[in-house]
């Protein structure tokens, strides 16, 4: 299941740097993940400084 990014995100944009799948784009306000294009790979959550990215269900 891919990651999502919750209201925490400060759009600071580390964890789109850090997205081995160029996953994560800007949206309104906060950072979003593609859930096609998300590798699960966890990258994202370790690299967010507010921990807004958590594991979808």
């Amino acid at each position: 299941m891919a990651y999502v990014i919750t209201d925490e995100c400060v759009a600071c944009g580390t964890c789109a740097e850090a997205c081995p799948a160029e996953a994560i784009s800007e949206g309104d306000g906060k950072y979003v993940i593609d859930a096609d294009a998300c590798l699960d790979c966890g990258t994202c959550e370790g690299e967010c400084p507010t921990g807004a990215i958590v594991a979808g269900e």
